[in-house]
């Protein structure tokens, strides 16, 4: 449960900014007490990895007072200083290497507590259709709010833009321009620009940009956000919906997003004017994943749909309803189907020696986990082919334990798949 101080705190900050979206805040940074500091230290998750100084959340908590009294008094004086953060790399499922930036605890706190302030300011501020790093916002928020547009304003043309690399491009110069419109507050604006030259340290190696948001931490999404709110949502709310002669809208999730178009010049001026836009920002719109779709209810009783287009792991395309109307459905991205499928043949593999009842207690909490984002409305069969395939993994690899190097699947039903039964599949989500 938040500090009641804090939550009266952020709620007045919040409501400023509701009640005067012109208002510029100066003064901000005295909120930083060493409660508002306990308050971050708190909402930061205790089994993180620690960053270059080795800090574990346990060991800070220890003596957690004194710290958060030495860190606020640094914060006071102006002397505190942003480690560099570490980098590690991950193995990804077709071989190459994704890189994971962990700050130090404190630098977590004290992005946490100035994230919580910027949250504060910018929340009432941005636009209802951006839905990612939000409080009380989800991406099935996302993708219902799509769903209604479409069907609503008659949308036939969708702009699916893919921005290329987003979050190591965003430029260091314009972002501190967009925050410094709402929040100039020196200090604030010294501790952005501390993190974002801050650097990464790879293997001993320190490595500086003057670009990208501070990897791995905990301000990155706001910063990201309020990037996008200006360069995007702002500019299409202000300048480019006025101009368009037809019904538009915009659904964004961090920096994936959709632009729908009811009229096809519209749609083409959009996706025309959107590499400009961004390129005016440092930003690249990848020339090939981008496309211009027509997405038009199919007339008639027969057929299918015009098009389909990828947002948030799900493919969007138009289908009949029991019914014998039209509607639009999701179905699980082939990719990432593909991806989830590998994933458990690849551990039922890896771990084909733990003890039955630990491997049934994995595989069923990774099922619970993919029915809870992909179990949506109208998407059961491609969660039945990923329950089928668990069970045929399952069943092959539990097989090569044997002298004989396979279980038939009457010995596997009566021996496993009866006592250890796996969650089936279920619809979770109804938008």
């Amino acid at each position: 449960m938040s500090s009641p101080t804090v939550s009266t705190t952020l709620k007045r900050i919040a409501e400023q900014s509701a009640r005067n979206p012109e208002l510029v805040f100066t003064t901000l940074a005295h909120h930083l007490t060493v409660e508002f500091l306990r308050e971050a230290f708190v909402r930061v998750r205790p089994n993180a990895a620690p960053g270059i100084d080795g800090v574990t959340w346990r060991e800070y908590e220890a003596n957690l007072t004194v710290n958060l009294e030495d860190l606020h008094r640094r914060l006071c004086k102006g002397c505190y200083r942003a480690p560099a953060v570490r980098r590690v790399w991950l193995d990804k499922e077709d071989g190459r290497r994704r890189p994971l930036g962990i700050p130090t605890l404190e630098d977590k706190i004290v992005q946490r507590a100035v994230a919580m302030l910027l949250g504060a300011v910018y929340e009432p501020l941005f636009k209802e259709f951006s839905y990612g790093f939000r409080p009380g916002r989800s991406a099935h928020q996302a993708l219902a709010y799509l769903r209604t547009q479409c069907l609503e304003l008659g949308i036939d043309w969708i702009v699916d833009a893919d921005v290329s690399g987003y979050f190591d491009n965003i430029d260091h110069g314009q972002l501190r321009t967009f925050v410094e419109q709402k929040v100039k507050d020196g200090a604030l604006i010294r501790l952005i620009g501390k993190w974002l030259n801050a650097g990464v340290l790879d293997q001993g190696r320190l490595e500086r940009s003057d670009t990208g948001t501070p990897q791995g931490g905990v301000i990155s999404p706001i910063l990201a956000n309020i990037y996008l709110h200006h360069v995007l949502d702002e500019w299409m709310t202000r300048d480019a919906r006025p101009c368009l002669r037809g019904k538009c809208f915009v659904v964004r999730f961090a920096d994936d997003f959709v632009i729908g178009c009811s009229e096809r010049h519209d749609a083409q001026r959009v996706f025309a004017t959107l590499p400009k836009r961004f390129g005016r920002y440092g930003l690249t719109i990848h020339p090939t994943k981008s496309q211009l779709i027509e997405f038009r209810r199919p007339s008639g009783r027969a057929g299918k749909g015009t098009g389909t287009f990828d947002f948030l792991g799900f493919t969007h395309y138009w289908a009949k309803t029991r019914r014998g109307g039209w509607t639009i459905k999701r179905k699980t991205r082939r990719a990432r189907q593909a991806r989830a499928l590998k994933a458990i043949w690849t551990w039922c593999r890896d771990h084909r020696h733990w003890s039955v009842p630990e491997q049934h207690r994995l595989l069923s909490a990774k099922l619970r986990g993919h029915y809870a984002y992909y179990g949506i409305r109208g998407n059961y069969k491609a969660l039945e082919v990923v329950y089928e395939h668990v069970e045929k993994a399952w069943q092959h690899w539990l097989g090569r334990r044997t002298r004989n190097g396979y279980i038939r699947w009457e010995v596997f039903d009566r021996k496993y798949r009866r006592a250890f039964p796996i969650p089936k599949p279920r619809i979770v989500h109804a938008c």
